[in-house]
């Protein structure tokens, strides 16, 4: 059989072995579900150097080092974030409302894995399928499929040890594109969760499928005059380099002001960076970017030196990043677009509002929704990149690589990263497990009898029982001591004391609201009608449509 009909029917057995065990899987307790993921992380762990070395191997990106990293951080980085998360029967209870929140797997995922990150993003994405009680079935970039498959057999040995159903965990053998379609458009398919180039993603979404789909980055990283200018410069670095480049994450460009270029320059002299003239950046342009204005693969990942070299230019030893100054953006600017390598262009502005226009034309051609960083101690420029610029992740004086996935910031970690609705994808968000599960709604009429009390309509009419009130509860006490006589601990308020502050409020914090763990759509809806505020802290759970919609209307309070 030829290998494209071949793969197409390894992709339709992969869906149903994958399914089958779902409906097993779903079953599962919530304790159960946490053993698998539990026991997959620390088979990811273990793995991380053995997997990080055959991904070097295999595709020729990046660094054995920087790829353990990695591996690290999508095993038990994204553990520590997701093994708390409630995934299994009922998330939450609202009397009040009369609703009922219950968690549903969503079904077989197809996960669709780069060359570029490949082990880490394949368990990244187990982790966050599995422990919302999903299948998945992997499908690697034909040039890391190897190494990609070794990573589905670790996670896979460990949940079958520790509980899971045979099949959970597919990955394709025989990959191409004609196999993965399959696997994306296969009616037992329930959703797509794809990393990728625009056509990679042009697909996932036009498979007729919900899907994840998440797209490239051209992120600039903008120092600053109030900068600290050595932290910026190193962090910038730090980022680039990290597995040579290949996060798309990484900065791509370095934006400052002209008051101080003189001395970012110096400083990127000092990290290893050489700037190359106008015809070493020509001679460069012609071996990393394609003439479809594409990148060159050949170049991806690979250290500075060597891509010098391919290049035809000689650059002092040590060289860590090659640096091109560049008067503009677009398809006479080669050097302009996503390079994925140790590569950056550098531009000069007159100012903040200058250097935030080209910021914006980066990202307008090809970084849109994606991530930029800027280093700067002025919290008014900072705000005004946050109000103007067209991305979703906006890194203030950290790397931008690994800062958007969450490791150097608190973003939730994750190796995919939404682009929201400009970069043509579904959501904004780092992708986890709350993107991955179904939540049902069992919801009680408003005039019939609910749990814990009657309905609205029979308070309305009276029959209700009216809340009884702390100071209410102390005085019944403090009568019944009385009787036996027994003197209460603290003598009852007096009618002229006013009300302790309610249990929900944080110490200190009288009539606040308490920082919540949770929040969903509706509780932000409730708090608008009741023209209240919602207090989250950096670790509370926000659903998508929740952040959405509370950032939106100003109803969610980000606490320290």
């Amino acid at each position: 059989m030829d290998r494209d009909l071949q793969s197409i029917q390894q992709a339709r057995q992969c869906v149903e072995t994958a399914y089958s065990a779902h409906k097993q899987f779903e079953g599962f307790s919530q304790e159960s579900v946490d053993a698998v993921v539990a026991a997959m992380a620390e088979a990811g762990l273990r793995a991380a150097e053995p997997l990080a070395r055959m991904a070097v191997e295999e595709t020729g990106y990046g660094k054995y080092e920087d790829k353990i990293l990695k591996n690290k951080f999508g095993s038990q980085f994204v553990y520590n974030a997701i093994k708390d998360l409630k995934t299994v029967g009922i998330l939450r209870e609202d009397h009040q409302k009369g609703i009922l929140e219950i968690a549903a797997p969503v079904g077989v995922i197809a996960a669709i894995v780069p060359s570029t990150n490949p082990t880490s993003t394949a368990i990244n994405k187990i982790l966050i399928s599995l422990k919302c009680r999903n299948g998945i079935v992997l499908s690697p970039h034909p040039s890391a499929a190897n190494c990609i498959l070794e990573t589905s057999k670790v996670l896979s040995e460990a949940a079958l040890a520790a509980g899971a159903p045979e099949g959970i965990i597919q990955c394709m053998t025989l990959p191409t594109l004609e196999g993965t379609q399959e696997l994306m458009k296969h009616r037992k398919t329930a959703l797509i969760l794809a990393t990728g180039g625009h056509g990679l993603v042009r697909a996932a979404y036009s498979a007729g499928k919900p899907a994840y789909g998440v797209g490239p980055g051209n992120v600039p990283a903008y120092i600053e005059t109030s900068a600290d200018i050595p932290k910026a410069v190193r962090d910038v670095f730090t980022g680039k380099c990290f597995d040579n480049g290949t996060l798309c994450s990484s900065e791509q460009a370095i934006v400052t002001d002209e008051s101080i270029q003189d001395k970012v320059v110096e400083e990127v002299k000092r990290n290893g960076g050489h700037f190359l003239s106008d015809t070493e950046a020509e001679a460069l342009a012609k071996i990393v970017v394609t003439p479809s204005r594409s990148i060159n693969p050949k170049i991806v990942g690979r250290a500075a030196t060597i891509i010098a070299s391919r290049a035809g230019l000689r650059v002092p030893e040590g060289t860590r990043v090659l640096v091109a100054r560049l008067q503009g953006v677009g398809r006479d600017f080669p050097l302009s677009i996503e390079k994925l390598s140790p590569i950056l262009a550098f531009y000069v502005e007159k100012d903040w509002r200058a250097a935030c226009e080209r910021c914006i034309e980066l990202l307008n051609y090809g970084g849109l929704g994606h991530t930029m960083a800027i280093h700067s101690r002025n919290e008014e420029i900072i705000r005004e990149f946050g109000l103007q610029k067209p991305v979703f992740r906006i890194v203030v004086n950290s790397q931008a690589a690994l800062g958007a996935v969450g490791y150097t910031t608190e973003l939730f970690p994750s190796m995919t990263l939404g682009c929201g609705s400009i970069g043509g994808n579904i959501t904004s968000d780092n992708i986890s497990p709350l993107h991955l599960m179904n939540i049902k709604r069992v919801a009680y009429g408003t005039d019939g009898w609910r749990p814990g009390g009657p309905a609205r309509g029979a308070e309305a009419a009276g029959t209700a029982r009216q809340a009884v009130t702390r100071q209410e509860i102390s005085s019944v006490v403090d009568q019944l001591l009385h009787q036996q006589g027994l003197s209460s601990a603290s003598p009852a308020a007096s009618p002229s004391t006013p009300p302790s502050a309610s249990l929900s409020s944080p110490p200190g914090s009288a009539g606040t609201p308490a920082v919540v763990s949770f929040v969903c759509e509706d509780d932000v809806r409730m708090a608008l009608r009741k023209g209240e505020k919602i207090y989250v802290s950096p670790k509370s759970i926000i659903t998508p449509a929740a952040r959405d919609l509370g950032t939106d209307k100003d109803i969610l309070v980000f606490t320290a």
